[in-house]
């Protein structure tokens, strides 16, 4: 097995606009997860931003990642619509995504959901307990009961979002609201992960355990199923395995 090519995309705007946000991710929120997933000996790391040439997701680059992880914000409307196509073709065909925070807001992730993918939310830099819920998940390996961040970004019920495969994840906040943090589905033969923790004046992604769930989340993205399948994302006219017999 060769290594998992994964390929981080962020919007990077806050990092180039706001003070606050460079001070805690001087290099970008991409490279802040990059610098962990760069030291997971089976993975092989690029990264992508909106402002570069069809924001760094050409053909080639989506045909050569296994696991794609998206963060965005404030330009979810910048992302061409044919960007957005792209990535939704490869997702069906296979590849993983790691959707991220307010990423849930993002083109790929609406349109992978078929929902608003709404939610209630306020930032007051409250404590959050993210509660395991599904212990026996790979994305949830080796962690403890919960993870405690001190400071976060309060999401909340309702996330409209379709039924989860498998829900993995709940927090509680500091203010009483719960919300569910890390959810799974599969669309076509592609894996998607929705992960809620990760605001971007809060250094949440150097956070040891939430990388290790970034980490994990990849792991399990990766698609590792039967190719030779037919009726998936297609609809071919077969013909059939045994002998019919002949029409009257």
């Amino acid at each position: 097995m060769g290594a998992i090519k994964v390929t981080i995309w962020n919007e990077f705007q806050h990092e180039k606009q706001h003070d606050e946000v460079k001070k805690v991710y001087p290099n970008g929120i991409h490279e802040a997860i990059a610098e962990y997933m760069r030291e997971q000996p089976d993975m092989e790391v690029k990264t992508a931003t909106l402002d570069e040439p069809e924001h760094g997701l050409t053909e080639e680059v989506l045909a050569d990642t296994d696991v794609l992880m998206w963060w965005g914000h404030m330009a979810h409307d910048k992302v061409k619509d044919e960007i957005v196509d792209r990535v939704q073709t490869r997702v069906l065909d296979g590849m993983g995504l790691i959707v991220m925070h307010s990423g849930h807001m993002s083109k790929i992730f609406r349109r992978m959901m078929g929902t608003s993918c709404g939610l209630t939310w306020r930032e007051a830099a409250e404590k959050e307990r993210l509660w395991v819920v599904n212990p026996n998940h790979e994305i949830t390996r080796d962690l403890g009961q919960y993870i405690e961040l001190e400071h976060t970004e309060m999401y909340g019920e309702v996330f409209d979002i379709p039924e989860p495969d498998e829900l993995l994840f709940v927090s509680w906040f500091q203010g009483g609201e719960v919300f569910r943090s890390g959810a799974v589905w599969h669309r076509g033969r592609g894996k998607i992960f929705y992960f809620r923790p990760g605001h971007e004046t809060f250094p949440i992604y150097f956070n040891p355990e939430i990388r290790q769930v970034l980490a994990n989340g990849v792991r399990w993205a990766k698609f590792n199923g039967n190719t030779n399948t037919v009726g998936i994302n297609v609809c071919p006219n077969v013909k059939p395995i045994e002998k019919l017999p002949e029409a009257k």
